[in-house]
């Protein structure tokens, strides 16, 4: 199944990076796909966790007996969610501090053909 993934991906991707001449649309998409990911899927992400937490608290006032235990679990992951996906977010700051990585250069240059 992976494998097929790979797949696909090569066959989307690898036109672009043969033919030299187009390497600002491959930096197109991939800033536009940046942007997607940075200003809606992890703001997305972080909205379904809290979301999923006070769930987890309606669940627990609201509930007796099972339903407690179930609104304690959905809390603690809940909880444990926003942790991890805190931590990753403070190490990609952190990192892009240490190594002076600012969001609007590229720390990789593309070599352009003329």
């Amino acid at each position: 199944m992976l494998n097929k993934i790979y797949f696909g991906f090569a066959l989307i991707i690898l036109p672009v990076f043969a033919s030299a001449g187009t390497l600002g649309v491959t930096e197109t998409i991939l800033g536009s796909a940046k942007s997607l990911v940075t200003t809606i899927l992890i703001p997305l992400v972080f909205t379904l966790a809290l979301l999923f937490f006070f769930w987890g608290v309606a669940k627990y006032i609201w509930s007796e007996g099972q339903g407690k235990e179930d609104g304690r679990k959905i809390m603690i992951w809940g909880v444990v969610a926003l942790f991890v996906m805190t931590s990753v977010w403070g190490l990609v700051a952190f990192f892009q501090t240490e190594f002076n990585i600012t969001g609007s250069e590229s720390p990789m240059q593309i070599p352009n053909v003329n």
